[in-house]
């Protein structure tokens, strides 16, 4: 526990006469002048009352008022134990390791967004004694802080980077012995967690020339495809493809050859209709050389619509036109990014037009996905600026998602879950910035009805005023500042009348889109539900993910119910119940892949109740009701709750 921790350290400095040097004293220099300086009194220090307790509060109001409050004061760091307390405190008094990381952590938070700054004052710390692992140790425990890190993962990367250049003979070893500790405990580690200590080594790598030594971690070779550790070097590889070239990233493992299996495969995209490998020339080929003619002769797509509906879905049905305009269009704009959103601008009404329903908008990912099959991250990316344009709806990906070939590799690679990641943080971050919007309209319309109501007063005041006119008193005062009055009042009241139409058609859109996240989350848990109940062994064989593990090794990762040994503070720095690999003895990997499956599934259904608890908790009621019910998987429901941090009971 944590205050547990800190109170004996402070025993600890209480006992040694609370001597300490990790602290300055700059009031030693003006000792003489405080001692003969005139006392201060405090007064009386009052606290509000506490408000009284309700009496019965349901366990849905408990954890959504729970979600809140951490919301609101979150924990500073959650410790995360990678070297024993040997190397990482080292030399110092126990108090040392609060006091340093409350430093590390200042400097952190008031040089966000100075990293040169940030790393210069890191470095340079008023202690008498080295703590360039216990800085590692910090950096990472925000790096993998949860439910999210302070400041953008970016800044932590590059922060990282600018020590190891700070101090080239020391601090990239340290990092060197950090990543070697987290990969050896991978499987320890939350699944989002693990996503980004992927994306960090791999963004860290890249600006160090992709230099490490791969050999160390040949033997993942040896693992099944579905082992931790062999997942980690696949996807890190093929996060390093995405930063550099295919070749770059051979060359840098040119150490251990034998890795060139986990590369993603090298190629471009895989067009259905190209000539330039000899196919036969079919009448699809003729259709897609025609659309092209015609999209590089710059007909609207309101022209295309028309040819399509003429000329191609009569005669050659709906699979073959979704084949010909999707391959086509995604030919067209894979030269770039910048394509791909100038032909989605042009002639997405043409996709739009063939893929109205879900059904429809599953075969298009299918065809995205066929086309981009040997690039992970142009995939995402085409499916992502389709839903940005509600070309397909989140709907439709999650039920693509959950389709039976991307389920078989919920286990062994990360392309499935980024393209539902991607679809669930664009639905969350719409909601995110409707609301952003409603609260400036409100201001406005606040601000425009002050207005209004000044104008309007001051015209009542005018009118009201007498004035002599040809030396008789009229009612009215002048008639051109009346005139006037009357224009600016109208004005004014125009301009409320607008601002209160502008918040109530953005309230509209916000009430459409809650209607549409409440159906996502539904969708979304219920596919889980329905995948793990298939894959999951009886209740009353795996009450607990012990119990799964032990069908095939005595321990794997941590329970799902409790905290994560790599992410909370332990006694010994190491997580309990826990061999390297996971559950493996030398580089034999004892989970099977049912059982492996089902711990990743479940980690991630844990991982996406935590990102998006917010959004989740107002339909608690609903999802409890329809998906979490009495016949719904102990193992899952304990995933989803934890994730919310809901009692279990």
């Amino acid at each position: 526990d944590f205050l547990e921790d800190l109170w004996h350290r402070v025993q600890a400095l209480s006992s040694n006469g609370w001597k300490l040097d990790s602290v300055p004293r700059p009031h030693l220099s003006f000792e003489a002048q405080l001692v003969s300086g005139k006392s201060h009194e405090f007064g009386p220090i009052s606290c509000p009352e506490q408000p009284d307790v309700p009496t019965a509060v349901s366990g849905i109001t408990h954890g959504k008022q729970k979600h809140d409050a951490e919301l609101k004061y979150p924990q500073r760091i959650r410790r995360l134990n990678i070297f024993p307390a040997s190397k990482s405190e080292v030399d110092m008094q126990p108090i040392d390791r609060f006091i340093l990381e409350e430093y590390l952590l200042d400097v952190l938070l008031f040089f966000n967004g100075c990293r040169k700054e940030c790393a210069f004052y890191m470095v340079n710390l008023p202690v008498p004694f080295r703590y360039e692992y216990l800085m590692a140790e910090t950096i990472f425990s925000q790096l993998l802080l949860l439910p999210q890190p302070p400041f953008k993962p970016i800044y932590y990367t590059l922060v990282i980077m600018d020590l190891c250049k700070a101090l080239p003979g020391a601090f990239p070893a340290v990092v060197a012995g950090a990543v070697r500790a987290l990969f050896e405990k991978i499987a320890d580690l939350d699944m989002e967690c693990r996503i980004r200590f992927i994306l960090w080594f791999s963004h860290h790598l890249s600006n160090f020339q992709f230099i490490w030594p791969w050999e160390e971690w040949a033997y993942v070779l040896d693992l099944p495809e579905w082992a931790p550790q062999r997942v980690f070097v696949q996807e890190v590889l093929e996060r390093e493809v995405r930063l550099s070239y295919w070749d770059k990233v051979k060359q840098s493992i040119e150490n251990a050859p034998a890795l060139e299996e986990l590369l993603p495969p090298k190629g471009g995209p895989n067009f259905k209709y190209s000539m330039e490998d000899g196919r036969e020339r079919s009448e699809e080929h003729a259709l897609s050389a025609e659309l092209t003619n015609k999209v590089k002769g710059r007909q609207t797509a309101r022209e295309i619509i028309v040819w399509v509906e003429e000329s191609v879905y009569p005669i050659h049905g709906l699979g073959v036109t979704i084949k010909v305009v999707v391959q086509t269009l995604l030919d067209i704009g894979s030269k770039s990014f910048t394509h791909l959103i100038t032909v989605l601008e042009r002639y997405g009404q043409v996709i739009s037009k063939i893929c109205p329903d879900h059904d429809k908008q599953l075969m298009l990912i299918d065809e995205v996905s066929l086309f981009w099959k040997n690039n992970t991250q142009n995939a995402a990316i085409a499916i992502d600026r389709m839903m940005g344009y509600r070309l397909i709806s989140n709907l439709a990906i999650v039920r693509w998602v959950f389709s039976p070939e991307n389920i078989d590799q919920f286990h062994a690679s990360d392309r499935p879950w980024e393209v539902l990641r991607n679809a669930v943080s664009k639905t969350y971050n719409r909601i995110c910035d409707l609301r952003k919007e409603i609260i400036s309209l409100k201001k406005g319309v606040t601000l425009a009805e002050e207005a209004a109501a000044k104008a309007k007063a001051e015209l009542e005041a005018a009118e009201s005023k007498l004035s002599l006119v040809d030396g008789e008193p009229v009612l009215g005062g002048n008639p051109a500042r009346l005139s006037r009055l009357k224009l600016h009042a109208e004005k004014a009241k125009n301009e409320e009348i607008s601002a209160k139409e502008s918040l109530e058609a953005k309230e509209a859109l916000f009430a459409r889109a809650v209607e549409e996240n409440e159906a996502l989350y539904l969708s979304l848990y219920r596919n889980f539900s329905n995948v793990l109940m298939e894959r999951l062994p009886d209740a009353s064989r795996a009450g607990t993910l012990q119990d799964l593990k032990s069908t095939h090794a005595d321990a794997m990762a941590v329970d799902l119910e409790e905290p994560s040994a790599m992410e909370l503070d332990n006694e010994d720095g190491r997580p309990k119940k826990s061999q390297s690999n996971g559950g493996s003895s030398g580089n034999v990997y004892n989970i099977g892949e049912k059982e492996q499956w089902c711990l990743s599934t479940l980690g991630y259904v844990k991982a996406f109740s935590r990102q998006y608890a917010s959004e989740i908790w107002p339909h608690m009621e609903k999802l409890d009701a329809e998906v979490l019910s009495e016949d719904t998987h102990p193992l899952f429901r304990r995933a989803v709750y934890s994730g919310l941090r809901r009692p279990i009971n």
